[in-house]
């Protein structure tokens, strides 16, 4: 049988092993966004899926035009922008968005890229919490619908 002691040696231990294994599961993937890119033809969005799990999706998105607007009825929206800049609209506010931009934008919140302003396509990056299935973006504008 062990002893107290030999039970708290194992402990402490094995806690840089534990972390270190738990650290390894969520660093599965890194992206170098700098030299991701959509391809040349796409006609207004490009999104490409980078993770996900239970918990959120995470995508890069480029833009071309415009994004018509919507909201998510059960997700969260962040949104970091990475190239480009663009006017858009949350909750009916008029915003320029731009390189280095963090956006938080909270489930049921109205918000859409009305133009891209830049010459290249806008890029950000979109982490969805929780995890998205395409089916929980409501567009409120069906005519101009382009995402």
């Amino acid at each position: 049988m062990l002893s107290f002691e030999k039970l708290i040696f194992m402990k402490w231990h094995l806690i840089p092993v534990i972390l270190f294994w738990s650290i390894r599961a969520y660093t599965q993937v890194v992206f170098p966004t700098d030299t991701l890119s959509a391809p040349s033809d796409f006609e207004n969005v490009y999104s490409r899926k980078m993770a996900d799990d239970s918990l959120q999706t995470s995508f890069v998105i480029w833009i071309k035009k415009n994004v018509a607007e919507h909201y998510h009825e059960f997700h969260t929206e962040n949104i970091y922008i990475l190239e480009g800049k663009a006017e858009m609209t949350i909750n009916g506010e008029k915003r320029v968005v731009k390189k280095g931009d963090y956006l938080n934008i909270p489930k049921g919140t109205r918000h859409a890229v009305r133009k891209v302003l830049s010459r290249k396509p806008l890029k950000v990056i979109s982490i969805q919490s929780p995890r998205f299935d395409g089916t929980d973006r409501i567009i409120i504008n069906p005519p101009h619908a382009d995402f």
